[in-house]
């Protein structure tokens, strides 16, 4: 099915998206190519649109590849955001936490070892962040040039996905090989020595097979001295198709990232007068970040409406890192420090604590489902059956002394930036080696149910078994603390009811479950083989949500909005009644709770006038404590209650665009070291303002984005201020 628009200019039908086709009208009132006043833009049909179209991040998806299934959004009673990497690349953003700032329901802070995000309220860093629907296992920072789309399924999704934090799922989608997609070169420069080039080369060898090689070279300092970043990314990839439906790709992605990290102080320790602009980095200071990924991806159509799908994927990050960071202010010499450091002689500057790390990460993950049609009387039914296999071993080597126990000191002055440190006296002891394995088996199904064009049920359920296996490489293998290991199992179910009264809106209320084990205690925060594990024999971490909402498409589906009020209950939580003084003991009980309201809509509202954007509500707070119950009624840490953005694109004529666009978000509580226990410290919030221009003209486009136009100082998370203005070019040649 298409749209047509009449019109004595029609331009090319553009193709954009790797998974589905998309109708979406969009025609507006343009200078055309023999400069008359006015043309027409045609209806778009969406399978590989060039990124460097200008009106390309403001048009909606029809499909998420992070459903499984293949079906519309509508179609699906959860909240689903789908966003284009491009429309952040302009303004030179490469991390996630970034580039989902102010996205309703997203709550981001800065984290020098992951991403730093949380979904609705709940920690997505340790293991709800998804790399083509493989889990990104372990501590990891990395290039973005070679993914597509992030796509935000919100809520509990452990029916898809297995364990999960419970607020939602967040899957990038690489840039692979196709039969549509143009291939380009381009260069950046900008602030603060920022300066790159990318190569995108796309290439149809024949009918059946296409070749791509994503690539990204850059190099940068920062607004804060002494800081630096050296990005590195090559990513080949092949695709075959045949006509009796089989679709194979093949990636391999080699991913580094060398840094001299940005990990100051909180803000709370910092003296009047100490400037945004002062790093704390040590000389010697660096962290390495490689990644590797290597995957299959195979599709066959083995009967009409009827696919099959195996993906395999082998995946090694290594994060390994020789700094000082974080710290307590020395009001006096006799300012107790948490460090073991001392103040003595140092009054007026930062104590640091220090420590060097080798982590080794690799995960191997097998998936099948099947997707497929059928009718069983008057009822219709999309089915998505499917088993997942995923085997994770993580290795972590850490270090803070020398080998005769002494500490290893590092002192900053905030204002003089006058430092010192003792790195280098000796050979380093460790006092963590830990080798750490998980197997889980997953079976699922989900079916959507349409009882005629107005009524559908969504019904679908999940059993997990998971072992953890955790060894202390530093104990003897007769030493009780040498080896623990934990089984279980969870069962995951979620119900949605939709109704469709017209085409255009999608009512709908969910009910989802998601699990925890080891109390979310997995990916970058695993178990150690010296804690008690008796607070890990229990029933399984476990969050539930109510969902209810409304999808809708207004002006001819030129306009796409999502409302939606959620309720989500953690239960079972596992947490450290005193993690400064007993950091290996742990206690169960407890609820925290997170309910809040989000909206968000994008397209175009005039001929030539684009928006995207949206608003979230978030409470979320303790609301049972066992072992604390003063606790009861805190909120919890760094969850701004107000989050927002507002973007505008008005292209005048079909070479140029203009863009403004506001980031808002609301203020926080934090808690040092994110312990509850701890005084709450207010976070204000902020509104940054950005502004992009950009020309196009095949096959040239350039952009000139300025970033935090109105050059405010604010502070991104308790321990980063936001980056102050600055600017980026970008040059693209597209062939």
């Amino acid at each position: 099915m298409s749209l047509s628009i009449p019109s004595a200019h029609t331009k090319p039908v553009f193709k954009f998206s790797l998974l589905t086709v998309m109708l979406i009208q969009a025609q507006y009132a343009i200078a055309n190519e023999e400069n008359t006043q006015t043309a027409v833009m045609p209806t778009i049909k969406i399978e590989a649109m060039s990124e460097l179209d200008p009106i390309k991040s403001y048009i909606d998806y029809e499909q998420a590849s992070v459903t499984r299934n293949g079906l519309k959004k509508k179609d699906i009673p959860q909240t689903i955001d789908t966003i284009d990497v491009q429309k952040y690349k302009i303004y030179g953003a490469n991390d996630l936490g970034v580039m989902l700032q102010g996205t309703p329901g997203v709550s981001t802070s800065y984290d020098m070892r992951g991403d730093g995000i949380s979904l609705r309220g709940f920690n997505a860093d340790t293991g709800d962040i998804y790399r083509d629907g493989i889990r990104e296992s372990g501590q990891v920072r990395r290039s973005t040039a070679n993914v597509e789309r992030i796509e935000i399924l919100k809520g509990p999704a452990s029916v898809l996905y297995g364990r999960s934090s419970g607020g939602g799922v967040i899957n990038m989608v690489s840039k692979v090989a196709n039969f549509d997609s143009k291939s380009s070169v381009g260069i950046y420069g900008g602030s603060y020595d920022n300066y790159g080039s990318t190569v995108d080369l796309n290439q149809v060898l024949t009918d059946n097979v296409a070749v791509r090689l994503t690539g990204e070279y850059g190099e940068s300092n920062s607004f804060r001295s002494g800081i630096e970043n050296k990005i590195e990314m090559l990513s080949p990839s092949f695709t075959y198709k045949n006509d009796d439906g089989l679709t194979w790709t093949m990636q391999y992605t080699y991913d580094k990232l060398h840094r001299v990290p940005d990990r100051g102080p909180e803000f709370s320790e910092l003296p009047k007068g100490t400037s945004i602009k002062t790093g704390f980095a040590q000389k010697g200071d660096y962290v390495d970040d490689v990644l590797q990924i290597a995957r299959s991806d195979l599709n066959y159509e083995f009967a009409p409406n009827w696919n099959f799908h195996w993906a395999l994927s082998h995946r090694q990050a290594e994060q390994n890192f020789d700094h000082f960071y974080s710290g307590t202010y020395c009001q006096t010499d006799q300012t107790v420090v948490k460090n073991i450091g001392s103040c003595d002689g140092h009054a007026g500057e930062i104590s640091q604590i220090y420590y060097w790390q080798q982590t080794s990460n690799k995960t191997t993950s097998n998936s099948f489902d099947i997707r497929g049609e059928f009718d069983t009387g008057r009822l219709k039914h999309n089915l998505l059956v499917g088993a997942d296999w995923t085997y994770e071993q993580r290795e972590p080597k850490l270090a803070n002394k020398n080998q005769d126990g002494s500490i290893l000191w590092g002192y900053v002055n905030p204002l003089t930036g006058e430092r010192s440190n003792s790195r280098d006296r000796g050979d380093l002891k460790l006092n963590t080696h830990n080798y750490n394995q998980s197997e889980a088996y997953g079976l699922f199904i989900q079916d959507l149910i349409s009882f005629n064009d107005y009524f559908k049920v969504m019904l679908g359920g999940r059993y997990d078994y998971f072992h953890s296996k955790t060894t202390n490489r530093l104990k003897d293998s007769n030493d009780p603390d040498y080896q623990r290991s934990i089984d279980g199992e969870s069962f995951s179910p979620n119900i949605g009811l939709i109704w469709q009264p017209i085409e255009s809106q999608s009512f709908y209320a969910s009910y989802s479950k998601s699990f925890a084990p080891f109390g979310g205690s997995v990916g970058v925060n695993v178990v150690s083989a010296n804690t008690n594990l008796d607070a890990f024999d229990a029933e399984p971490q476990y969050n539930e949500q109510y969902e209810v909402g409304v999808k809708s498409d207004w002006i001819n589906d030129r306009l796409n909005t999502q409302l939606s009020v959620f309720d989500i209950r953690k239960n079972n939580i596992r947490y450290k009644p005193n993690p400064d003084d007993e950091p290996n003991v742990w206690a169960v009980g407890g609820q925290h709770r997170s309910r809040g309201v989000e909206f968000s809509f994008i397209g175009r509202v005039l001929d030539n006038l684009f928006v995207r954007g949206g608003y979230g509500y978030n409470e979320a707070e303790v609301t049972k404590d066992k072992e604390k119950p003063q606790n009861i009624g805190k909120v919890l840490n760094n969850v701004p209650k107000h989050t927002g953005n507002l973007f505008v694109r008005y292209l005048p004529t079909d070479k140029i665009y203009t863009e403004v666009g506001a980031t808002y978000v609301g203020d926080a509580t934090v808690y040092a070291r994110g312990n509850l226990d701890n005084d709450p410290m207010s976070f204000d919030g902020f509104t940054r303002v950005d502004a992009a221009i950009g020309y196009s003209a095949d096959p040239w486009n350039v952009t000139i984005a300025v970033n935090n136009l109105t050059n405010k100082e604010y502070w991104r998370s308790a321990s980063m201020p936001g980056t102050s203005r600055n600017f980026l070019v970008r040059l693209n040649y597209q062939f």
